[in-house]
């Protein structure tokens, strides 16, 4: 296949086989900062969804019999591979959603998940006692069979190898769907895991839409497990699907509505590079991004000061192709019109505009969103409330600690909060009681670390990724207990 043209036409991995859909159905991929075709992507079909599955559950046996050794061999050449053809990956993610190649670090994160998980194997291990008098006992860690694994469109390969990795080193086989909105990154790299000589059936890759693939996924009697990245109105349905199945292992990594709080002995210029650059990354297209600033009033002034320098000048948008460019536009047509509607219900709730508020299609004749920040806004608002997935941050007031965690705390997201302030037993203090899955003290989003597990409390999601938590993930655990005869 050519990946070098404007008529890209990637396929589906299936069985160890690259193939279109089967009624030969595509749907067009359209590059956001300039609108033009970037390819035509295969529509998985009814009978391409249970086929990969039920490739995934032929070649499940022997995969899992191979030994964790022996399947490390293929991660390590996909992650050689990936790293080989970085640059590429990153051009394709630039031409369907709009990341920009200066900020696109993710070819080499994947090829690090591939090249960790490898080496990880040896944490794969159950424990045995002879605690009950007359037996000795044991736990398996054994894996489950076939797992679907369903990504979202803002980091693409990201979740696609955080997810593949450990579920593949642990003896599993899988089926991974991607986003419709950002499928052309993940098909290349289909074509390199058959290229790494993965035996067919263990790594499955589909492109479509949630209907009818992804909700074929959540619904499988032969699926066991299923992991899931994106919104939470589209977790829930597959809660519900897979509870009036075969009730199958759902982890799911949802939206988040954070919070950082600066108080007013923060160091002032870190907490604004920070919380700045977590609303501008990805142009604002992170389920972590602190959305919600809260700044201590003694210091409201001068932080909102320094807060529009900062956004205004540190933003370079453009063509994502171009290595100066770190600020592109927003996915596409629908991600538009969807942060373009927050943005005027924010005006309508009383809120003051202080920074951006418009779009820049006609300009630009792309889906570019000017950096935008609201004063004022009421907590109640549906801006306050909801996540927006786009550059636009409130920064509200505040006078207590107690007031501010309430604040903090009054919605049901819980992914990623945040406090920056000297004082260690109050920074301390606020970490316990804010309720998130994930708390940085003098750091924000998306800066996390690698040893830790990430996940959100309430609407945010249930379970645990990253490092070796993930392997937990797509592991059973079978409890053994062996009678020993007296003498």
């Amino acid at each position: 296949m050519t990946w070098n043209t404007n008529a890209i036409r990637p396929r589906m991995l299936i069985d160890g086989e690259l193939v279109e859909a089967s009624d030969g159905k595509t749907f067009s991929i359209y590059n956001p900062a300039t609108r033009e075709v970037s390819g035509e992507v295969p529509e998985a079909t009814a009978d391409d969804t249970n086929r990969a599955v039920a490739a995934a559950k032929a070649a499940f046996p022997p995969w899992s019999a191979l030994g964790p050794a022996k399947r490390s061999v293929y991660l390590k050449k996909l992650a050689a591979l990936i790293r080989e053809h970085k640059d590429e990956i990153a051009r394709l993610d630039a031409i369907a959603m709009g990341m920009p190649v200066s900020t696109h670090f993710f070819a080499e994160s994947a090829a690090g998940q591939y090249e960790h998980y490898s080496e990880a194997w040896p944490h794969i291990q159950g424990q045995a006692s002879i605690n009950t008098p007359g037996h000795v006992t044991m736990t398996l860690r054994q894996p489950f069979g076939v797992v679907a694994l369903i990504i979202p469109w803002n980091v693409p390969v990201h979740f696609f190898a955080s997810k593949s990795a450990p579920a593949l080193i642990t003896g599993n086989t899988i089926v991974l769907k991607t986003s419709e909105k950002a499928p052309l990154a993940v098909a290349l790299i289909a074509e390199l895991i058959k290229e790494a000589g993965f035996p067919p059936g263990v790594f499955n890759v589909l492109s479509g839409h949630g209907i009818p693939s992804g909700q074929i996924l959540s619904r499988h009697m032969d699926v066991r497990a299923l992991s899931f990245t994106g919104s939470s109105r589209t977790g829930k349905l597959i809660q519900e699907e897979a509870a009036r199945t075969n009730l199958k292992k759902v982890i799911l990594e949802l939206g988040g509505k954070s919070p950082a709080i600066v108080f007013d002995d923060a160091n002032l210029e870190k907490a604004v590079v920070q919380t700045r650059y977590s609303m501008q990354f990805n142009s604002g297209q992170v389920c972590m991004a602190n959305s919600r600033i809260y700044v201590q009033s003694t210091i409201a002034d001068k932080f909102v000061e320094q807060f529009k320098a900062s956004y205004s000048s540190s933003v370079k948008a453009g063509n994502p192709l171009d290595k100066e460019t770190n600020h592109g536009p927003q996915a596409d047509e629908l991600q538009y019109k969807h942060v373009l509607s927050y943005i005027d219900s924010a005006k309508e709730a009383g809120a003051t505009l202080a920074l951006g508020g418009s779009g820049k299609l006609e300009t630009s004749n792309g889906y570019f969103i000017e950096p935008t920040i609201f004063l004022d806004t009421p907590e109640e608002a549906k801006i306050t409330k909801e996540e927006v997935f786009g550059p636009v941050v409130i920064i509200n007031v505040f006078e207590t600690e107690k007031e501010v965690i309430a604040k903090a705390n009054d919605t049901e997201f819980g992914l990623y909060a945040s406090v920056f302030t000297k004082d260690i037993s109050r920074a301390m203090r606020v970490a316990q009681a804010l309720e998130s899955g994930y708390v940085g003290i003098n750091t924000t989003s998306p800066n996390t670390a690698h040893d830790l597990p990430f996940g959100g409390y309430k609407g945010s999601g249930q379970g645990r990724e990253g490092a070796l938590y993930s392997m937990d993930n797509f592991l059973e655990v079978k409890s053994v207990i062996m009678a020993v005869d007296a003498e």
